[in-house]
């Protein structure tokens, strides 16, 4: 139709371009269409006819000028594309009046189109040359946003940078983390997929397959597609396909039945009315451009009397494959070739009842993304020819004006049509706004496209997605299908990466002995503080268990029960001994140092209630000095009735008076001196470095050990070695003085409970060091228990015996005879 100023139009009406051959011996004949009409894309074309005659009738925008179009089949092929854009680009010869003026008929002001890619592409690089603004109501190839290569290009559909980014959004707020990809070999599909591929890697998501085709491929390498898919583990296929590749490939997949897949779709086919014929993908999602409504579109649609269809070749072709019928007469051999059949159309067609893509408006989306487009040439040419008055609106439709001052204008406009905002970016694109279009069968169980959500990219951030209602998935599932290619990893557990697989095939390994982790599909354990210690899961740590010898376990209260039962003893023998102190074997005996003795065994077996119970400061430093000290004073007790037997014995020989010098004063004297060193080495052991309380971590992993560090182990083991020594020295006399002539010689009684306690504590040592925790201390105490009765039993227990059940013994004659 001819105007005042033209508007071109670009649309796939049909999917394929007719293979010719070349044999380079005749002109190649003009590149034609071949194949349906793509209903769709006649709605497309036909919405922009309907939108200019809207404008051409409007008095606010454009008044008093006309609108022509020239619109352009472009057969979703380049070489036609670029053609139409040549022949648009060129215009026609302006059409002289009588007057002076001339219109500028034929003067292409803006492009509408193409619906791919790919084509748009190719029209962008010659038109940006000719400042001629290009307008696409369906290319959303990421890569059109670069200003240096398309300085010209506008859309009015977002790029598909927003798409793939909320596609990789979508897949992991539902926690699919291994999936299948599939999309256009053009750059439609490589460019939409590249991004989707950079936004998954971001958000976790692994590839499983990523394989491309064309509606143009031989059908070899559509069904080696489809095979990939039906051999495929991952549940979620994400298809960034163009519609007419989607439907031959959802072609090849109905053939055999193949698995359920959960396809998650680009707004290219996800939002077309007729991919709903393919019933085995229900459960389909993806982002299509938001529903809308076009006052008076469908009116116009319908408004198809025979005269009009029989005047468009386009529309000819439309209304007889509809209703397989014709409406002139053609040669019969080219209407078989067609598929139409010879029946003459009788008029009782009724185009209102055909359920073709061109008579749906319920779902108008891309089809407002041309109505836009042409409102947004119209704005562009109305800022550029019309000026604003007080009171109205003046256009100039003589005004000769040039594209590129509709190019500058464009990059300006900003306007609302039917509630819909329409502005561009510096990139030529719109604020990015989406539907989340959900697959469903309906009660009758045809398929239905149901809104359960939107994104805007307009919102704060976090806010832009939210889905609304809920979904249907694949097979009619209400529960949200699982495609991952490892379950996750449970608390307690590690991922390790499976060789030469994606980082999302991994195995699950129990965290390390001492180490947790606390969180699904954790990446590493970490130990627990030094303190504490992992549960049996492994996904919390606790506090160790302190451990020390207390009085409440069975080991400590047997142990303290027979410390109080050897310092009863021994104060029970004290009192036997107190009560017969008159008797001989008492009073030889050197009654004076057997109480002493008694005394200090007490004490001996007091001191290991000391190791018992929780180690504080005082304790520590009480144990080790209480027992280095009791046990010197009752070996240095020892020692010296062993010294007063031998000098004893050798008083009995002729000439000697030797006893004078051991008498009762130096008895004590020696006892005092012997203790005295072992005090003074206790307070230089404390005073340089004492035993403190520790908790030991090192004994075992699992629980603390509350024990008393030595401080300066040289200061224990010199302690323990004067005792030694004297212990020693005692033994070493008590067995010089075993054999002497008494009938009650109590130097063999002394012998054999040093050598009992030499025994303790020799096998004392190896066991004190290897013992572990809480042993230790056990082990210390036996041997202060074992020596202490060793001692006991060994001196007294004889001479209590005689005491008690032989009195007749208990006689001066009896304790001096000598046979």
């Amino acid at each position: 139709m001819d105007g005042d100023y033209v508007i071109g139009g670009v649309f796939s009406i049909h999917n394929y371009m007719q293979t010719v051959k070349h044999n380079y011996t005749i002109m190649p004949e003009p590149l034609k269409c071949t194949g349906s009409i793509d209903s769709r894309e006649l709605r497309f074309s036909r919405a922009m006819v309907y939108a200019i005659e809207e404008i051409n009738n409007s008095t606010g925008l454009l008044p008093g000028i006309e609108l022509g179009y020239q619109i352009h089949d472009s057969c979703g092929s380049v070489p036609l594309a670029m053609h139409s854009t040549f022949q648009l680009s060129n215009g026609l010869d302006p059409v002289f009046y009588k007057g002076d003026n001339c219109s500028q008929s034929g003067m292409v002001m803006g492009i509408v189109g193409e619906s791919g890619s790919t084509p748009s592409i190719s029209m962008s690089r010659i038109i940006g040359s000719f400042n001629i603004p290009q307008v696409s109501h369906f290319a959303t190839c990421a890569c059109l946003s670069d200003k240096q290569q398309y300085p010209s290009f506008f859309r009015t559909i977002p790029s598909d940078q927003f798409q793939a980014n909320v596609l990789a959004k979508l897949v992991k707020y539902f926690g699919w983390t291994w999936i299948g990809a599939v999309r256009s070999d053009s750059d439609y599909g490589n460019n939409g997929m590249a991004s989707f591929l950079d936004a998954a890697q971001q958000e976790g998501i692994c590839v499983e397959y990523s394989e491309s085709f064309h509606r143009t491929h031989p059908h070899s390498r559509i069904q080696r597609v489809a095979d990939v898919i039906r051999r495929s583990t991952s549940m979620v296929v994400v298809a960034f396909v163009a519609s007419g590749d989607m439907k031959i490939l959802l072609k090849e997949l109905s053939r055999e039945p193949s698995p359920s897949r959960q396809w998650i779709g680009s707004e290219s086919w996800v939002t077309n009315p007729d991919m709903l014929k393919f019933s085995f993908c229900a459960g389909v999602i993806g982002f299509g451009i938001q529903k809308s409504v076009i006052p008076g579109l469908r009116e116009f649609l319908l408004d198809l009397p025979p005269t009009k269809v029989a005047a468009s070749p386009v529309l000819l072709e439309f209304w007889e494959d509809s209703f397989n019928c014709r409406l002139r007469k053609r040669e019969s051999n080219l209407g078989t070739l067609l598929g139409v059949s010879d029946d003459r159309c009788d008029g009782s067609e009724d185009i209102e009842t055909l359920q073709s893509p061109y008579t749906d408006t319920s779902q108008l989306r891309i089809t407002n993304m041309v109505y836009k487009a042409v409102y947004a040439i119209a704005h562009a040419i109305h800022n550029a020819v019309c000026q604003e008055t007080h009171s109205s609106t003046q256009c100039d439709k003589f005004r000769r004006i040039e594209s590129k001052q509709v190019l500058m204008q464009l990059k300006k406009v900003n306007f609302s049509q039917n509630g819909y905002d329409v502005s561009f970016d510096a990139n030529g694109d719109p604020v990015a706004k989406y539907e989340l279009v959900n697959w469903q069968i309906s009660e009758s169980g045809s398929i239905e496209m149901v809104t359960v959500g939107h994104y805007d990219a307009s919102l704060p951030v976090g806010q832009e997605f939210r889905i609304n209602k809920n979904l249907t998935w694949v097979d009619g599932s209400t529960q949200v299908p699982v495609s991952v290619c490892s379950d996750s990893c449970s608390p307690g557990t590690r991922k390790v990466l499976q060789k030469g697989k994606p980082i999302c095939c991994y195995d699950c390994i129990p965290c390390p002995e001492g180490e947790i982790s606390n969180a699904t599909d954790s990446t590493d354990c970490f130990p627990c503080p030094k303190e504490f210690w992992p549960n049996a899961e492994r996904d919390t740590c606790y506090p160790k268990p302190v451990e020390f010898l207390s009085f409440d376990e069975v080991l400590g209260i047997i142990l303290a029960a027979f410390s109080v039962g050897g310092a009863c003893l021994a104060i029970m023998t004290a009192a036997v001994f107190f009560y017969h102190r008159t008797s001989p074997i008492v009073r030889a005996n050197n009654s004076e140092l057997s109480f002493l003795l008694l005394f200090s065994l007490t004490l001996c077996f007091l001191c290991s209630l000391t190791f018992i119970g929780a180690p504080s400061d005082w304790s520590c430093m009480l144990r080790h000095t209480a027992f280095g000290i009791t046990f010197v004073l009752c070996i240095s007790c020892v020692l010296g009735k062993t010294i007063v037997v031998l000098m004893a014995f050798k008083a009995t020989l002729p000439g000697s008076n030797v006893m004078k010098w051991f008498g009762p004063p130096q008895q004590r004297m020696t006892v005092v001196s012997f203790t005295f060193v072992q005090v003074l080495i206790c307070i230089i052991w404390l005073v340089v470095s004492p035993p403190f309380p520790m908790k030991n971590l090192t004994v075992y992993k699992e629980r603390i050990i509350l024990e008393c560090a030595l401080g300066s182990a040289i200061g224990f083991w010199v302690v323990l070695g004067y005792i030694g020594l004297l212990a020693f020295l005692c033994f070493a006399l008590a067995v010089l003085a075993r054999k002497l002539p008494d009938s009650f010689n109590e130097a063999k009684f002394i012998t054999f409970s040093m050598l009992i306690f030499c025994a303790v504590w020799i096998t004392f040592i190896p066991a004190y060091v290897s013992s572990p925790g809480k042993f230790t201390v056990a082990v210390e105490i036996f041997a202060i228990l074992a020596s202490s009765f060793g001692l006991i039993l060994c001196i007294f227990a004889p001479k209590c015996f005689i005491i008690l059940f032989k009195p007749e013994k208990n006689t001066k004659k009896h304790v001096m005879n000598k046979n």
